[in-house]
């Protein structure tokens, strides 16, 4: 079981940039995939981007393709999520999650397929 804690997030204005961290505490974490979902207010979760256990493959959702980029560090334990051109629509809590691996882009938005391990989540809020 990992223990998931996210940072880094905040309020920026439409356009900005912030960036996301997860630190993972378990000895998994180099054996999972790993990724961010995201819950808008009045929305369901929606996943967002994930990374494959060796960081090999990357997969995000339409809606941030070109914008967001996903990253890790197994050596650290540590994901990271870069995103930028936020937008209004952006806005919502950020949750850091594991699965067994990374979806490919047509399902990506349902990650984490088993909802088993996730952070306390961080809030993003775009707004001018």
């Amino acid at each position: 079981q990992l223990q998931l804690v996210e940072s880094g997030g905040g309020r920026v204005q439409p356009g900005g940039s912030l960036r996301l961290s997860c630190s993972a505490s378990g000895s998994t974490f180099h054996s999972l995939g790993m990724g961010w979902f995201r819950r808008a207010p009045g929305k369901e979760r929606e996943g967002i981007a994930c990374i494959s256990s060796h960081g090999e493959n990357t997969n995000y959702v339409q809606s941030v393709y070109g914008r967001f980029t996903i990253s890790r560090d197994n050596d650290k334990q540590t994901i990271s999520l870069q995103m930028d051109n936020l937008q209004p629509e952006d806005t919502a809590v950020y949750y850091c999650a594991a699965d067994t691996g990374c979806p490919g882009s047509a399902v990506v938005h349902r990650f984490p397929l088993s909802l088993k391990n996730w952070g306390q989540g961080v809030l993003v809020t775009v707004s001018s």
